[in-house]
């Protein structure tokens, strides 16, 4: 099974802000952002189409596909920071539990929040459950945290550093699974 997955547009907050799982509007960008991923997925023939809950997402997955339905599977999350949602990184890499948390991120969860591991569990359970459906070619439209984790998952990347990757927005990455 192919999976395509898309990382939503550019969204309206300042930049070096922690949003994870808030439900923030989209930038101005957005529009011509939206349509450069349209126009470069016109030709892909999807079985089925999900998308995080959050509308940073449905936005775009609807725009893609707008006569096909789409899935919202709260799996494809980003991950939830807890407290810390909209407070700048600096005030969390500069706090006690941020330096605990950014040292072992894949056990640690943020205050309130989740684990690297929360995210793989879920992302885990949404692929088996994928792989037993008879999806030739699946949609996804979601967060960064959710493609770091599929490359993870898939073995392209070891869990450590992956908070690393560079994703950025409007990017489309092709998994086989």
């Amino acid at each position: 099974m192919k999976l395509t997955v898309v990382r939503h547009t550019k969204v309206d907050v300042p930049k070096g802000i922690c949003y994870g799982v808030s439900d923030v509007d989209l930038a101005a960008t957005a529009p011509n952002e939206i349509e450069r991923i349209v126009r470069e997925l016109q030709n892909e023939i999807f079985d089925v189409v999900y998308t995080s809950p959050l509308s940073r997402c449905r936005v775009l997955a609807k725009a893609i596909r707008p006569e096909q339905e789409q899935i919202a599977d709260a799996r494809l999350l980003e991950l939830n920071f807890g407290d810390w949602e909209m407070v700048p990184w600096q005030q969390i890499y500069e706090s006690e539990q941020g330096k605990v948390w950014f040292n072992d991120y894949l056990h640690e969860k943020c205050p309130n929040g989740q684990s690297y591991l929360d995210i793989v569990a879920a992302m885990k359970d949404f692929i088996t459950e994928l792989q037993q459906k008879e999806y030739e070619h699946v949609l996804i439209v979601a967060h960064a945290g959710i493609i770091r984790t599929l490359i993870s998952i898939t073995k392209q990347r070891n869990p450590f550093g992956v908070l690393e990757l560079p994703i950025a927005f409007g990017d489309i990455f092709t998994f086989d699974i």
